[in-house]
């Protein structure tokens, strides 16, 4: 019997710290909302867009700021390449807050070192190793915005079944980022493979300096051919939850397409910095 009453009394203090942490995520969101209001003083703009495109052929993708470009209808087959051009319609997306921050943070914050960054989400913990080595603009970035709970409550919007998960736009449409983006691109792999376990930024089609706040987590080794502006920066690696993602992965998308949204549905609750 005493067994049986820890066991509810650590249930209790689970849901208990969950709850918590729901709570404090939407608490930064309710303030982050108040503070972009006044700061724009009515005037609603529309975030930046950083959606990962990546394909050998040479078209580059829409604009996110181009309303005239047309959206690739999704396909049903789930082995069909995904459409390199394919973009959110901007007609039917959510009016984003208007920016939090004007410039990314200087690369020197990334301390020219490794951090170890946790995850928080409703599928379980993934954690990360930042690499502000060879990645110190992106991992600068990446803390920042992880101090400042800009992921807490995000869905990760897109997932590639056989590879990737993208996370990090507040939208959850693909076409949400933090304000601003930066540039150039670090760390790409020159053979152009994204081993398992590749944390890496995601960006526009054929325009180095269009990263954001998204990014994508690769569960099984993939070719991202380059495009005009180059490869992907890698920032950092997973070293636990790789099977997280995989299981994420094996449930497929939201209509069995090759490229769209998960159909386990992914929020990172809280993001912590060791």
């Amino acid at each position: 019997m005493a067994k049986s009453n820890a066991s509810k009394a650590a249930a209790q203090r689970r849901a208990a710290k969950s709850q918590a942490r729901f709570e404090r995520a939407e608490a930064r969101r309710r303030e982050r909302r108040i503070v972009a209001w006044s700061l724009a003083a009515g005037v609603l703009v529309v975030g930046g867009i950083t959606w990962a495109v990546w394909s050998s052929l040479d078209e580059p993708a829409a604009s996110p700021s181009d309303t005239s470009s047309s959206t690739a209808s999704p396909t049903t087959d789930a082995t069909a390449q995904p459409d390199p051009t394919a973009q959110p319609d901007p007609t039917a997306l959510p009016t984003t807050t208007p920016e939090l921050y004007s410039a990314p943070p200087p690369a020197t914050d990334s301390l020219g070192t490794t951090w170890d960054v946790t995850l928080h989400t409703n599928v379980g913990d993934i954690v990360l190793q930042l690499d502000g080595e060879h990645a110190p603009q992106a991992v600068a970035s990446f803390l920042m915005l992880s101090k400042d709970g800009f992921y807490d409550g995000t869905a990760c919007h897109r997932l590639l079944p056989s590879s990737l998960l993208q996370c990090g736009d507040p939208t959850a449409s693909g076409m949400g980022g933090p304000g601003y983006s930066f540039g150039p691109i670090e760390n790409a792999p020159e053979d152009d493979v994204y081993p398992a376990g590749t944390l890496a930024m995601a960006r526009i089609g054929n325009d180095a300096n269009s990263q954001g706040s998204q990014f994508f987590l690769v569960f099984n080794e993939v070719t991202l051919p380059s495009d005009s502006a180059g490869g992907y920066t890698v920032f950092g690696t997973v070293v636990q939850g790789l099977d997280i993602l995989q299981s994420v992965g094996a449930a497929g998308t939201q209509t069995s397409a090759s490229d769209g949204p998960p159909a386990e549905v992914v929020i990172i609750e809280e993001v912590t910095i060791a």
